[in-house]
């Protein structure tokens, strides 16, 4: 195997008591950049990168879909963020390896942007309690069975939104899971993904969520929103309706919890690996704002 860029090892982190309230995504990367929460990422290397393609089809499923994710380790920490299947070049993880934070959150790629933030925030505040994460165990089963174990941990997030009987929730990110588990609660949805098309059962898939937001009661959206550039919008119109944002996060889990108390109600926070990679057991983790949602 051809030796690429030697890494650096990532130095113990000083975390930043300012780790939630960021109101913008360019605002939390720039306070990264000047070491506001933790050490300079001028200083901390990139030690690996490695680019995961996956498609599934449960049994029982009429449909399936296709997952890519590019991730980054610095120190013990994973950062995540997921691409379009085809979309990350060939080169951009051999890039990606010993190459220092500040220089990636500079990257013309967006998924490289956010894996690197992830990356960073992981390191500096993991999943822990001392973090504001509350620990939730996945059990090991079929990729069916924990698709949908994944989904009753993320819905639970909705019940501390003040959902009217019967409410409406907006799911930015289709995922067949998650749309059972709001039906089997009594809870009626409004599909969107960029892709648009139908979900399991023949309903209609919307592609302007910011369009159908206004029809919804809360919005439960996936963080593919970071990567592809519709969370910052998305966040400010409903913190603008005063509509609660539950977010479901693989992409930038470690990102997302920092927009809690400004427009984020809660967060399903899931690091690598993913639900999806084997069929033991697992752990996600929840965030809630501290005004919000019970923990």
């Amino acid at each position: 195997m051809t030796p690429l860029i030697r890494a650096e090892a990532a130095p113990a982190p000083q975390v930043s008591a300012r780790l939630t309230g960021w109101k913008t995504l360019d605002s939390l990367q720039q306070g990264v950049r000047e070491g506001v929460l933790g050490p300079d990422p001028r200083g901390l290397r990139v030690s690996t990168a490695f680019a995961t393609s996956q498609a599934v089809r449960h049994d029982g499923r009429g449909s399936g879909y296709r997952n890519e994710v590019l991730s980054l380790r610095l120190g013990a920490a994973v950062g995540s963020c997921a691409a379009e299947p085809g979309a990350l070049p060939a080169g951009a993880v051999e890039e990606a390896v010993g190459a220092d934070v500040a220089t990636l959150l500079g990257h013309p790629l967006q998924v490289v942007r956010i894996a690197a933030l992830d990356a960073y925030l992981m390191h500096i505040a993991p999943h822990t309690p001392e973090h504001g994460a509350r620990p939730v165990a996945l059990p090991a089963g079929s990729s069916l069975e924990k698709s949908r174990a994944r989904a009753r941990a993320v819905v639970e997030l909705l019940d501390g939104c003040g959902l009217p009987p019967g409410g409406r929730v907006l799911v930015v990110g289709v995922v067949n899971s998650l749309l059972e588990e709001l039906r089997s609660r009594g809870l009626r949805y409004l599909p969107c993904d960029l892709k648009g098309g139908e979900t399991e059962w023949g309903e209609p898939v919307e592609t302007d969520a910011l369009a159908a937001l206004g029809r919804c009661d809360a919005v439960l959206a996936s963080g593919m929103t970071l990567g592809n550039g519709t969370f910052e919008p998305l966040r400010a119109r409903a913190a603008a309706d005063g509509r609660p944002l539950v977010l479901f996060a693989q992409t930038g889990s470690a990102v997302l919890p920092r927009f809690l108390g400004a427009g984020v109600h809660a967060v399903c926070a899931e690091p690598y690996p993913f639900f999806w990679l084997d069929g033991g057991p697992g752990t996600i983790h929840h965030y809630a704002d501290r005004h919000g949602a019970a923990r």
